[in-house]
């Protein structure tokens, strides 16, 4: 594990988003695995920025979103592609072809998780994933457990996850109860993960996560045994992580 420490959170945002550009630089045709969420809303628009000032071209880039909520179609304002497309997809050279997420308006949620996975199967190794963690350890919607998926599956949402998204709802009873999410086995085979936490918030749960033991109840401790682990923290979510 790489930790990059930063007193601001815009410092933190240009540096991730750099790693970012720079493999897309060195590899045009680079598989992208994307997160959602407030974390890496300043990451995006970082890439946004670098494409604007043609530092980066996404023309030739193929992208994986982690998840989306069971229920909820491309179009509804709630969703993750309604999230993305206002945060990178629209301001940016990417093909709507080239743009992969789980449909999460299918009839049949099993039928889609097993359509998910042969797309990732089919892409191979991700060249980058973005991820975050959340209060309760999560990363994608992979919630804490005895187990944990390797593979694309269908998810409940604890009431913990669906509190905290319930500010992007109009009410706690709109937020969905369940999503679609990549696995974790999916995520720690990219040749490079991109992971950012910020804030206070997030302290005591990334201690949990990269100085206790890999344990599926906190499912971001897995992301110890990755080789190429680059993590974004400004100096509130790192308090526990570095002396200083």
């Amino acid at each position: 594990m790489n930790l990059n420490i930063f007193e601001f959170e815009e410092e933190l945002d240009i540096a991730a988003a750099n790693d970012v550009v720079k493999v897309i630089n060195e590899n045009p045709n680079a598989a992208l695995g994307l997160a959602t969420g407030e974390t890496p809303i300043g990451l995006y628009q970082k890439l946004v920025q670098a494409y604007e000032n043609e530092q980066v071209s996404f023309k030739r880039v193929t992208t994986y979103n982690i998840d989306e909520y069971a229920g909820l179609g491309k179009a509804h304002p709630q969703s993750f592609y309604s999230f993305m497309k206002t945060h990178l997809f629209a301001k940016v050279d990417l093909p709507e072809g080239q743009i992969h997420i789980p449909n999460g308006a299918a009839l049949d949620l099993e039928g889609e998780v097993e359509r998910y996975e042969a797309l990732l199967k089919q892409a191979g190794q991700l060249d980058v994933q973005i991820l975050s963690i959340g209060l309760n350890g999560h990363i994608g919607f992979n919630e804490p457990g005895r187990t944990l998926h390797a593979e694309t599956h269908v998810v409940p949402l604890t009431e913990e996850t669906r509190q905290v998204n319930s500010k992007s709802f109009p009410s706690l009873p709109d937020v969905p109860k369940q999503a679609i999410t990549m696995g974790i086995g999916t995520m720690i085979k990219a040749k490079k993960i991109v992971f950012i936490a910020k804030g206070e918030a997030k302290a005591a749960i990334l201690k949990q996560a990269f100085k206790g033991p890999i344990n599926p109840l906190v499912p971001g401790s897995l992301l110890q045994l990755h080789p190429n682990l680059e993590v974004y923290l400004d100096v509130k979510a790192a308090k526990f992580l570095y002396e200083g």
